[in-house]
């Protein structure tokens, strides 16, 4: 017999409260991290011919014994978020691993745990309780993260393309029309050319973002992770920036600590840090300044874009990381924004265990800070002083500016 049951960290279940099958949407607490991980019993005996199925495995995999403690787990236990100090993390799965044990009934639920141990977004895990032996749990989980965030982009696509593309096709089929009826007015056929350029740029851009967009929703950079140096990033930012700044005389100024490393993907990390400065230059006035920052806050390495401009009004600022939202429409439309820049900027910090906060005031602007986690080895000695760029000059007090 199988039980199926699905949860969610939100809310808890009193441990001594038996599950009755689907009758309630049961919510794990999760324990805390701060505790030491001892050793796992290398001596614990597991039935005979256990220890050789288990090792081939793809799902990560947990062994309770009668006390309801780790006994043996595979690799990707831990990172998963399901174990911590010799015991499961999350409080349901304890519960169901005693009545598992108890009546021999295989279960199923699917739960819902912090990525990262600093992480905002949830890991959804398929998870499987079945007895082992005769005192002993097997708990099998399966990471179900991409499938689920698959179906909701699925499910929201059709619904926020078809209303943002509708705008510039329609555009382009009015211009068309237009040019045709203007064929014997060669300064009117100028016009609406030039206008219907900008319209399919305009397309061309929300297409590229949506892409963009897509990917990031179905990849994973931490399962092919590699170090990357935030130097480089933040140079690679600026330069791919510098002509619109210097076309507006907006002064791009980096600073902060170098030699700073996170885990992950070099290319999504820069997409998100060039949009957040990209950002800045289209909504600040001319002959200002943007300052990128890298600081180490205990073990995070934050990433902070702060500008001059015209800020965001605080109503606005829950929503301005939703695809296509945007504060100023009309704004956003001359700069050929798409309004997705910000909603990938929060996938890629998502992604990668970390966050993005914003801090602004009206007429006094706007700070956007990444925060990742930092690679293990970056939280000893780390210098601090000016990047050494011909785009990006050294400063001492934006920071606090913008504070």
């Amino acid at each position: 017999m199988k039980v199926s049951e699905s949860v969610n960290i939100s809310q808890t279940e009193a441990p001594n409260q038996p599950i009755q099958g689907n009758q309630r949407r049961l919510r794990p607490t999760v324990r805390g991290v701060s505790e030491p991980t001892p050793a796992f019993d290398a001596g614990a005996v597991l039935p005979p011919g256990a220890e050789a199925v288990l090792g081939v495995l793809r799902s990560a995999w947990v062994v309770l014994d009668s006390r309801d403690r780790v006994v043996r787990s595979s690799p990707s236990a831990l990172p998963y978020g399901l174990i911590r100090a010799n015991r499961l993390r999350v409080d349901t799965l304890a519960l169901l691993a005693r009545q598992v044990r108890r009546d021999g009934q295989v279960r199923e639920l699917e739960v819902e745990v912090p990525r990262g141990h600093r992480g905002t977004e949830l890991l959804v895990l398929e998870v499987r309780l079945a007895p082992l032996g005769d005192d002993q749990v097997l708990l099998l989980a399966e990471d179900q993260t991409a499938v689920r965030r698959l179906d909701a982009v699925r499910r929201d696509f059709v619904a926020n393309v078809s209303h943002e593309l509708k705008t510039p096709v329609g555009a382009l089929a009015l211009l068309a029309e237009a040019m045709s009826g203007s064929a014997d007015d060669p300064q009117a056929v100028r016009r609406f050319a030039s206008r219907m350029q900008h319209e399919s740029h305009r397309l061309t851009m929300m297409v590229q973002d949506l892409i963009s967009l897509s990917r990031l929703q179905s990849n994973d950079p931490l399962r092919q992770a590699r170090v990357i140096n935030v130097d480089d990033v933040v140079a690679e930012a600026v330069d791919a920036t510098h002509l619109e700044s210097e076309a507006r005389e907006i002064r791009l100024e980096a600073r902060g600590q170098h030699g700073l490393s996170v885990l992950g993907d070099e290319e999504q990390l820069v997409t998100a840090l060039r949009n957040l400065v990209a950002n800045a230059i289209n909504y600040s006035p001319d002959h200002t300044r943007i300052t990128i920052g890298v600081s180490l806050v205990d073990d995070v390495v934050e990433i902070s874009v702060a500008d001059q401009g015209i800020g965001i009004p605080e109503r606005d600022l829950e929503r301005i990381f939703e695809r296509f939202y945007r504060v100023d429409p009309a704004r956003s439309r001359a700069t050929g924004g798409t309004g997705l820049g910000l909603s990938i900027v929060k996938h890629v910090a998502v992604n990668h265990g970390g966050e993005v906060r914003v801090w602004s005031s009206e007429g006094a602007g706007t700070t956007f800070t990444l925060r990742l986690p930092a690679q293990q080895s970056e939280w000893q000695s780390i210098t601090s002083l000016p990047t050494d760029n011909s785009r990006a000059h050294a400063t001492t007090d934006q920071e606090e500016e913008h504070r």
